[in-house]
């Protein structure tokens, strides 16, 4: 169980010789597991880049990222994984749907080795979405806002202790945003998980406990 992840002087290897404001890039910053937070910066500043080296998936940092008290740097290519099975929920930004499987195959992709959510709790949040409709449907023949409602449900098909969303809901209106609000208010009530989300202007309405500007 994770309950923090510490940025301490953090910054890519590409801007490392720029001269850069931030309240991140080149800071102390702590994530706390239940608390939610909103990355806001203009394009190209690094938001899902940020997100990628949480994640251990990127290294091209100097810095150190600390998940509680140890550096991810340090881990095993074992110790990633199961950092990625057990801590980390993540929508990417570009989704990462497989195109010729249905809306729900995608879910199941992911809940069939979880087994985090029952069939039932699924299709409800499908249909509070707006596309229950669309559950055997391939998602190649899906508008990308109903790609993102997708990918969100299955990024809730992960158990964790912080859930990393990229840009989720820019194409989403703001009636579906809403409802992924309540979704997610639900679900950090019940299991407890910290939230990091990115934006470039069009923000999930959550009542943050802080707003960092990249």
């Amino acid at each position: 169980m994770a309950k923090s992840i510490a940025l301490h002087s953090v910054i890519p290897v590409i801007f490392a010789n720029q001269a850069i404001s931030s309240e991140i890039w080149n800071q102390d910053v702590v994530f706390e597991k239940g608390k939610s937070y909103l990355i806001e910066a203009s394009s190209g500043k690094g938001k899902s880049t940020m997100l990628s080296y949480i994640y251990a998936y990127r290294n091209d940092y100097s810095g150190t990222i600390c998940i509680d008290d140890t550096d991810i740097n340090s881990l095993s290519e074992n110790d990633i994984v199961v950092l990625r099975q057990r801590v980390f929920a993540y929508l990417f930004q570009e989704l990462r749907l497989f195109p010729t499987l249905t809306a729900l195959e995608n879910i199941e992709v992911k809940n069939q080795l979880t087994r985090h959510k029952s069939r039932q709790q699924i299709e409800r949040l499908l249909e509070r979405l707006g596309i229950a409709d669309k559950a055997d449907t391939p998602v190649r023949l899906l508008s990308w806002g109903q790609q993102q409602r997708v990918a969100f449900v299955r990024t809730l098909c992960q158990p964790c202790d912080f859930v990393l969303l990229d840009e989720p809901i820019s194409h989403i209106d703001n009636q579906n945003a809403q409802t992924m609000v309540d979704i997610l208010t639900e679900e950090q009530s019940n299991y407890g998980f910290g939230i990091i989300t990115t934006s470039i202007g069009h923000h999930l309405p959550l009542n943050y406990n802080r707003t960092l500007q990249l």
